[in-house]
């Protein structure tokens, strides 16, 4: 590190890159393996999305297939993958020991943080998150490339646990553990309990704090000011108590909370299964309203 550099900026460039450093590094013909994980709940155009306009050389990842086990009341709807699948998909994608990855979407990160926390969780630790994404890379002045992208296969091999996770009973403890935090990264609305678009039951896990993704983020989609974030996190204990837990609808938008709060040095544990796992289970209890409850 260099001298006089406040250590939380190195955890954020540990975690974000800007297009116009990425831009610098294709431009050079630096090794960099670029994801598209371009996807959104309700919509299946993401490859679709990557056909018409893609930052050159990126790859589509599908998130329902590659970063996710197929869905079941038991684990949730994005279970997190076989890891001898997880890796050949990453092969598919190019992924090459000691080349680093970059990973984008068009929405702020909340899906591409996926590949990122599941890549980082197999052992990777040369992964980061476009700022802004696709938008933030055509702001800047980069071109986009059309049609399909595939990669001479990768070598990479993985390993898990390199990050923590949480079970449901793990997520029930830590929210009920007085020096420590679970967040619940979905919409307030969906916190409280008056809609539920997805999953079996509205609510929450009683204890678990609220606190959006959208929150996370500025108005053009990037990571809000590392100040912003401490300050935002901080007013649940989530940066001076440990341990901390994120979980959302299924574990996607969690990563992003993970991301978030890497940027600022603090590790998350990853509910994979969050609330389509919980609510699917009777015997689970569930709050409702503001307060966790």
């Amino acid at each position: 590190m260099r001298a006089g550099r406040d250590p939380a900026d190195d955890a954020r460039t540990r975690v974000l890159v800007d297009a116009a450093t990425l831009a610098r590094l294709l431009e050079a013909g630096a090794p960099v393996t670029v994801l598209d994980v371009r996807w959104a709940l309700g919509r299946t155009d993401g490859r679709a999305q990557h056909a018409a306009g893609h930052v050159p050389g990126a790859v589509y990842v599908d998130l329902d297939t590659e970063l996710a086990a197929p869905p079941s009341a038991a684990a949730g709807r994005h279970p997190l993958p076989v890891l001898a699948d997880l890796e050949r998909a990453a092969r598919r994608w190019g992924v090459r020991a000691g080349v680093p990855v970059v990973a984008y979407d068009a929405v702020g990160g909340m899906s591409a943080a996926r590949a990122w926390w599941l890549l980082r969780w197999a052992g990777r630790t040369d992964v980061r998150l476009l700022d802004g994404g696709v938008d933030a890379w055509v702001a800047a002045g980069g071109t986009l490339e059309i049609g399909d992208v595939v990669p001479a296969p990768g070598d990479v091999v993985l390993r898990p646990g390199a990050l923590p996770t949480l079970g449901a009973d793990g997520a029930a403890a830590l929210a009920a553990a007085p020096d420590g935090v679970l967040l619940d990264a979905r919409a307030a609305e969906r916190y409280r309990g008056e809609v539920e678009p997805v999953d079996p039951r509205a609510g929450h896990v009683p204890g678990a704090v609220s606190l959006p993704t959208a929150g996370n983020l500025t108005a053009d989609g990037r990571f809000a000011p590392a100040g912003v974030l401490r300050d935002r996190f901080a007013a649940t204990g989530a940066v001076d108590r440990r341990p901390v837990g994120v979980m959302c609808g299924s574990g996607v938008t969690a990563a992003h909370e993970a991301a978030a709060l890497a940027t600022l040095g603090v590790e998350a544990a990853l509910y994979p299964g969050s609330w389509s796992q919980w609510s699917a289970d009777g015997a689970r209890p569930v709050a409702v309203g503001p307060d966790p409850g």
